[in-house]
């Protein structure tokens, strides 16, 4: 069976199909697609002849372009087609469903369906997510080339190819575009975090699942609070977990403040034990405060150790910290003595103690100094970081200079954390 060249599928929709003898079969209403080895395939036609609906089969056919289509069988050959769930059909399932287009992180509507001829078989190649595609379906997509060659323009196509398409399934309902793993990894959080913002929540979460857990984790830092609630809310406990787990304190503990509270019992009793400990004494402190504001998440070194032996240690333990300003200097109770910049540790002499270069005279908060103060602090004394102490100077947490700029945003973009 020939199949000529290439087409989009809104060029032959209600295209008259004939039989053997010219006579009209119908006209075509949706095209069925199956799996393909590479590509999905063409395997019916469904044309609508009198109200009722009838299945051609791709084996039926005997010319398939967007100039004529034929076929070697007769009406009386052909079956009635009952629309079916299991069915994948181009125009019902996969015209106007929205994808992520990776390259330009957004998402996009699929306004046609590019297919192709290979071995005697229309293969599905490509899908149309421009503004050609939408003038096509319109009917007016010559007279928008015309009126752009006025301009000197070139009315331009903007397809995706379908190797990017999840497995086929009935029913397009989530976002069908899979972008590739290597791809997300190299899309900043943020980028993620606009596209899952862009669609339903079902839609999102079913894009956030596909996700590996690093990736997951440093994406739903970026998430709105609601977003970030119904997306953990409806996953898996134990895949929750291990995504909460390896996001920083801080934020994990504004997550699970979001969360119904039996969800955030749930998920921090999976939770290894010493890191659970760590975002349920996050939770205790009340908002608009240091202890609200802080993360436990830092890096402290005894006074005795050679900077060289620290500078060795800080490149393995820095791996699983997310922010590291300042090395923090205690003594074996935690009590804080002093702070090292790493401008200075890698400025001082390898044999030198952190002692002898350390800063005494360093600026703290405790957990209950309001957040307006701690930011006055911060700002008066360009620091990156301060300290979260207790009334007796023992080590609690920091306060990051990112999370300061978060309490001078407008209210409505900042998170209340209820205690779980």
């Amino acid at each position: 069976m020939p199949f000529f060249g290439e087409l989009f599928v809104s060029e032959i929709l209600r295209k008259p199909v004939l039989d053997p003898k010219g006579e009209e079969l119908g006209k075509v209403r949706d095209i069925v697609v199956v799996r393909g080895e590479a590509f999905p395939k063409v395997s019916a036609l469904i044309l609508e002849k009198k109200k009722s609906l009838l299945n051609l089969p791709w084996t039926g056919l005997n010319i398939f372009n967007k100039r004529i289509i034929s076929s070697n069988i007769y009406t009386e050959s052909l079956q009635t087609y009952e629309f079916n769930e299991k069915d994948l059909l181009i125009v019902r399932d996969i015209f106007d469903k929205q994808i992520v287009d990776a390259n330009g992180v957004k998402v996009v509507r699929v306004n046609d369906v590019k297919l192709e001829g290979f071995d005697s078989e229309a293969i599905l190649i490509a899908v149309d997510v421009g503004m050609r595609g939408i003038m096509r379906r319109l009917g007016v997509e010559r007279g928008g080339e015309d009126v752009m060659r006025i301009f000197n323009k070139h009315l331009s196509y903007n397809l995706i190819s379908w190797t990017y398409i999840q497995p086929l399934e009935p029913k397009l309902t989530k976002i069908s575009l899979t972008v590739p793993r290597q791809m997300v990894s190299e899309l900043h959080p943020a980028d993620i975090a606009e596209i899952i913002s862009q669609v339903s929540h079902k839609e999102g979460a079913s894009f956030f699942k596909g996700l590996d857990v690093e990736t997951a984790a440093e994406a739903l830092s970026e998430l709105e609070p609601d977003v970030q609630a119904a997306i953990i809310t409806g996953m898996d406990t134990d895949k929750a977990a291990d995504i909460i787990e390896e996001m920083p304190p801080d934020e994990a503990a504004d997550v699970l403040s979001d969360l119904p509270v039996d969800k955030a019992k749930e998920i921090l009793e999976s939770i290894e034990k010493e890191e659970a400990e760590d975002i349920q004494e996050l939770l205790s402190h009340e908002e608009d405060t240091a202890g609200g504001l802080m993360t436990n998440d830092f890096i402290t070194y005894p006074p005795e150790i050679s900077v060289k032996d620290a500078i060795e240690k800080f490149r393995k333990d820095a791996e699983d910290v997310e922010t590291v300003y300042y090395l923090y200097i205690t003594d074996p109770d935690e009590k804080l003595l002093g702070v090292v910049s790493l401008r200075e540790l890698l400025l001082a002499p390898p044999d030198a103690k952190l002692s002898d270069i350390l800063e005494k005279k360093l600026k703290t908060v405790t957990p209950d100094t309001d957040e307006i103060e701690v930011a006055e602090i911060v700002s008066k004394y360009n620091l990156v970081a301060i300290p979260v102490v207790d009334t007796e100077g023992f080590m609690l947490g920091i306060v990051t200079v990112d999370d300061v700029i978060d309490v001078i945003l407008p209210p409505s973009a900042k998170r209340k954390r209820r205690k779980v």
